[in-house]
């Protein structure tokens, strides 16, 4: 097995370091990073800035026909753009994190969106985070992670970031909304937040990134032995 045909499968809850440690190990191997949360976040940004409904699938689902969803490798990190647009950190505002779960919670909008992020993958060597890349969307992903961190450690890393980016954010209402969060994830009824059977549990609330990609790395040296 190669890095040119590797393909790993990070998931787990919001704010699990999940896609911070994928665009390490993707930089590291030289493999094509997909941010797949980034996209439920593109199409909740655009429709609640086009005033979709959100609750509307049929709705959504025609807007996501008509949308383009696109990133780009910069020197400074992978940008996300919408038609052309880039929305990089417009859809990590509070009003997109606190719905996106209503738009990834609906099946033919998820359905569309895992043949994109399928036909990212053909014949290519990606690292894909998300909370269904193992269970749904990489089901034969030849390494399997899954990334888990206590709410109290999520929050304040969401809290840390917010701060960081200027985004007004409160401490004790993170924590309720990344353990409703969670719970909306890991009920809904299309593609569940779960455990793929054969993926590796890493639980990253005492960890730093360094180490935990360092644990990742040591796993991917193994499978390519």
């Amino acid at each position: 097995m190669s890095n040119e045909s590797l393909t790993i499968a990070i998931d787990g809850p919001a704010s699990s370091g999940k896609s911070t440690v994928a665009k390490r190990i993707a930089a590291d191997l030289n493999l094509i990073y997909v941010d797949t949360g980034a996209m439920y976040r593109a199409l909740t940004y655009k429709a609640l800035k086009d005033h979709v409904n959100i609750k509307d699938e049929k709705a959504l689902l025609e807007l996501l026909e008509n949308t383009i969803i696109s990133f780009e490798k910069t020197e400074d990190g992978q940008r996300v753009f919408i038609d052309g647009k880039e929305v990089t950190e417009d859809i990590r505002q509070n009003n997109v994190t606190n719905t996106v779960s209503i738009v990834a919670a609906h099946a033919r909008v998820r359905s569309e969106l895992v043949k994109r992020q399928q036909k990212m993958a053909q014949n290519n060597g990606v690292v894909m985070d998300g909370r269904d890349i193992g269970t749904v969307v990489l089901p034969d992903s030849d390494l399997k992670i899954f990334l888990v961190a206590s709410v109290k450690e999520r929050a304040e890393r969401r809290h840390k970031e917010n701060k960081s980016k200027g985004i007004f954010s409160d401490l004790e209402q993170l924590k309720k909304d990344i353990a409703e969060r969670d719970y909306k994830d890991s009920t809904r009824d299309t593609s569940p937040l779960k455990q793929a059977d054969d993926a590796v549990r890493i639980d990253t609330t005492k960890l730093s990134i360094d180490e935990v990609v360092k644990t990742i790395e040591n796993l991917i040296s193994t499978k390519l032995k």
